[in-house]
């Protein structure tokens, strides 16, 4: 039988199940659900099946329209499809990873269309890296998934990572409920055996953020993703990125007692203003152990403010505890953050592009956790049991050592929210994000650091003349804005995601 009987449909009409696999997928899983509720192809309903999750996958997931969350214990992959397949009505199964994430409206229809021959068994899309992906698994997902259509009758590979495949053969030959792995290339070569065919449809596609392999020399593997790209015409970068607009991005100011005022202004309210201004925080949330504190960065324009247990707020609590109380409490409401910016009151300096550039570079380069820092090239020691110990390069010129950053924590640090759970705060993989102005680094911590030059603070003037018209409601554990009809945000307030 020539190709050309295979030839795809504009359209069939028919419903489709969507089955989609997590474990842990909160990084992922908002992003993956957004998309596939935006398809062109509407007729479909969408079962999770999760493998015990412990972070907030499964919190993110209720905020989708979602038909059922099946939960599987002691996975295996073809097991955990066949208990989302049980619960489907659907005449086609997709299987999609929840770290998987279409990159285009008619993803689930150009799946579909390839089904109007009944000796098609599955169907399986292209999987394309992030900006992020390392060189190894970009290397093997331009090697695997190639932009040619193909027919397979004899080649049994298939990915049910981004999958589609037909109900009533999955009725007679089921996944293998027992095999640890490739679940699905087992199931291929059953279905090749009974005479039925595989296709490959390059037009669904997914991104994925890791590739099929996970070993491999890098420098190799970047010489081939080179020369791979340059074949395919296209460059895995800037077009190949999580959209931050689809993200929950809150920023957390922790304060003790009542703020110091430099310049006439109180120093939480230039850190309040610097979050209100960023484009891409959804909420800014402020941790205060007081209510008179609390009071006042509501009126400053945050919009949720917590008061924490006292215990947080004594001289050996480390800041850690004060974040992961304040992520449990937002859990608590079902506010469930995709990033989380950590911003101190002590740092009033912040250039204006800080936070949104590094809140930027986390997402554009897949990075845990972005700090800023200054690169410092004087001598540095560090003091040890055994004495003082240089820890640079020597007196040689700064042009010729190797960067030392000084990080700046307090001045912006934009995390996930999985290590603030841990207390952690820091990611191993960490980005960096150099700092140029001096004065962004200036902390100012008791009364002598308040003496700075009036040059300086006459740059930093806050707009006094607009002031929230606001009434205060007392809400568990906090206090919550409650705007009235008309009212008025300081400037720049409306500039971020509400």
């Amino acid at each position: 039988m020539d190709q050309k009987d295979f030839a795809v449909k504009t359209t069939i009409a028919s419903k489709i199940s969507i089955i989609v696999r997590t474990r842990n997928e909160e990084r992922w899983i908002a992003s993956c659900l957004k998309e596939v509720f935006s398809q062109n192809h509407q007729d479909f309903e969408v079962i999770i099946v999760d493998n015990e999750s412990t972070d907030s996958t499964l919190a993110k997931v209720e905020q989708f329209p979602v038909k059922k969350v099946v939960h599987c214990t002691e996975y295996l992959p073809g097991k955990s499809l066949n208990l989302g397949i049980a619960e489907a009505e659907g005449e086609f199964i997709v299987c999609l990873s929840g770290h998987c994430i279409p990159t285009s409206h008619d993803w689930l229809g150009n799946l579909l269309r390839n089904f109007d021959h009944p000796e098609v068994a599955g169907v399986y899309g292209r999987q394309e890296p992030l900006s992020f992906t390392s060189p190894a698994d970009k290397r093997d997902l331009l090697i695997v998934f190639g932009p040619e259509r193909k027919v397979q009758r004899k080649d049994s590979f298939f990915h049910n990572a981004n999958s589609m495949v037909r109900k009533a053969v999955l009725d007679r030959t089921p996944f293998d409920p027992r095999v640890t792995n490739i679940e699905d290339r087992v199931w291929a070569q059953q279905v090749l055996q009974l005479g039925h065919v595989i296709i490959y449809e390059p037009e669904a596609s997914v991104y994925h953020w890791h590739g099929i392999h996970q070993d491999g020399n890098v420098e190799r593997c970047q010489n081939v993703v080179r020369i791979l790209e340059s074949l395919d015409g296209r460059i895995y970068d800037a077009s190949h990125r999580l959209s931050v607009e689809h993200l929950n991005i809150v920023a957390m100011i922790p304060i003790r007692g009542v703020s110091k005022k430099l310049g006439g202004a109180p120093l939480l309210e230039y850190t309040v203003n610097s979050a209100l201004q960023s484009r891409h925080i959804s909420s800014v949330v402020v941790s205060a152990d007081n209510e008179q504190t609390a009071r006042n960065a509501l009126a400053m324009g945050a919009q949720r403010v917590i008061l924490r247990d006292p215990t947080l707020s004594q001289d050996y609590v480390g800041l850690e505890k004060v974040y992961r109380y304040t992520l449990e409490r937002l859990a608590a409401e079902d506010n469930h953050p995709d990033v989380v910016v950590l911003l101190e009151v002590t740092y009033p300096f912040r250039d204006r592009p800080l936070i949104d550039d590094m809140i930027d570079k986390l997402v554009a380069e897949g990075f845990d956790t972005v700090l800023p820092a200054k690169v410092e090239s004087n001598p540095i020691w560090i003091e040890e049991e055994k004495g003082i110990r240089r820890i640079d390069e020597g007196f040689i010129p700064r042009q010729y050592k190797k960067p030392i950053y000084l990080g700046y924590k307090g001045l912006c640090c934009v995390t996930r929210p999985e290590f603030i759970r841990n207390e952690e705060i820091v990611g191993a993989n960490l980005g960096v994000y150099p700092v140029d102005n001096p004065y962004s680094c200036l902390e100012i911590r008791n009364d002598r650091d308040l003496e700075l030059p009036g040059a300086m603070l006459r740059n930093l003037r806050l707009p006094r003349d607009i002031r929230p018209d606001l009434s205060i409601r007392k809400t568990g554990s906090g206090l919550t804005n409650v705007p009235r009809a008309g009212r008025l945000l300081p400037q720049g307030a409306g500039a971020g995601k509400r």
